[in-house]
């Protein structure tokens, strides 16, 4: 057998400036990575992703612009090439919603923000979210991350719509709602099922229901501001009381719904004499609009201070009026959408409230 090959293998570890080879190769240099090195580091170099720390607020149909930007530390002189990638945190349990990657000039928006969404790179090194024609689905958190090879950061953005919380029940009576069917008895009435941030909002402005009634987490909560016998007892501190997560198909509620400011305007039709509510419908349309929903109606109010002290009937087959400055002979004596329930379709007693969008 030939020696010389048996002596470079002997000799092939004493030689330093060669890697040693198991399958995987391992450098020498100075400039590799220690493993005892934070994560976030990358030769010397650490991305950092900036986000704002405030939740920013916006209504419904506003444009919104949900700040990022990115940059290195230390600073880097030359740009090297990034992926982009939003998207929005579950709030319910639902898988979370990708929004909108980007790599380079390349850009791709998914589901319901396809069309609706827009990388904002105006700034150096800006990342933005732009987000058109807001929907009250919209609200919640978004989360902005910036790839960089094997390296990634990324900061959260929340989002909250301006608008107004509401109980609703349907015609039916109380407690007649599963978590499905009260999803779909909010976006009839113009809104959607309201979040626990946004009840807790609500009842830290005075809202006080003395029934429960389902949120978008599917948990069945109610506010409570004054202690009361039939809403607890008297021994329970004012607060929103919960009942926590119930069974989304078998049990029944009522539900707390969330309507958006509004685009268009809301108004009590003055015509001649009381209406049916088939009438009412079509007086909306010979006048160039359409009966009011009932979160329409409550936007209105909370936002444009409606104040009628007629009631009027409503797209739902309800009759209600909005008092934004309580009197005597206006029915209770504080600010409110006061109701008449849902009377007979064919009774003549109530005007109609009328939505004319802009």
């Amino acid at each position: 057998m030939d020696l010389l090959p048996l002596v470079l293998l002997f000799l092939l570890p004493c030689v330093s400036s060669l890697p040693f080879y198991n399958g995987f190769y391992y450098s020498n240099s100075p400039h590799g990575r220690d493993p005892g090195q934070d994560e976030g580091l990358f030769n010397g170099v650490r991305l950092v992703v900036e986000t704002p720390g405030d939740t920013l607020f916006s209504h419904q149909g506003a444009n919104v612009t949900l700040p990022c930007w990115y940059h290195y530390e230390p600073a880097l002189a030359s740009q090297r090439p990034v992926r982009i990638k939003w998207w929005k945190l579950s709030e319910d349990g639902a898988p979370e919603q990708d929004v909108l990657v980007a790599i380079g000039l390349r850009h791709r928006s998914f589901g319901d923000y396809r069309g609706r969404v827009h990388l904002r790179q105006v700034g150096e090194r800006e990342v933005s979210l732009e987000i058109w024609d807001l929907r009250l689905e919209d609200y919640g958190r978004y989360r902005c991350e910036v790839i960089d090879g094997l390296e990634d950061e990324s900061g959260l953005v929340e989002l909250e719509l301006r608008g107004v919380v509401f109980p609703y029940q349907p015609p039916q009576g109380r407690y007649q709602l599963n978590f499905h069917e009260a999803q779909q008895a909010c976006e009839g009435q113009g809104a959607v099922v309201a979040s626990f941030e946004q009840l807790f909002r609500a009842w830290e402005e005075g809202l006080d229901w003395c029934n429960a009634g389902w949120l978008q987490d599917a948990t069945v909560q109610y506010p409570i501001m004054l202690a009361r016998r039939p809403c607890g007892g008297l021994g329970l501190a004012p607060g929103v009381r919960s009942y926590g997560p119930r069974h989304r198909r078998l049990h029944r509620y009522d539900v707390f719904c969330f309507a958006g400011a509004l685009k268009g305007r809301v108004y009590y039709l003055e015509h001649p004499e009381k209406l049916t509510l088939s009438e009412a419908k079509e007086a909306c349309q010979e006048d160039g609009a359409q009966i009011a929903k009932v979160g329409q109606l409550f936007a209105a109010w909370k936002f444009h201070g409606l104040d009628r002290c007629d009631a009027g009937w409503l797209a739902d087959g309800s009759a209600r009026y909005p008092v934004a400055h309580p009197r005597p002979n206006c029915g209770p004596l504080k600010p409110g959408v006061q109701s008449f329930g849902f009377p007979d379709p064919q009774s003549r007693k109530y005007g109609v409230y009328c939505y004319h969008p802009r």
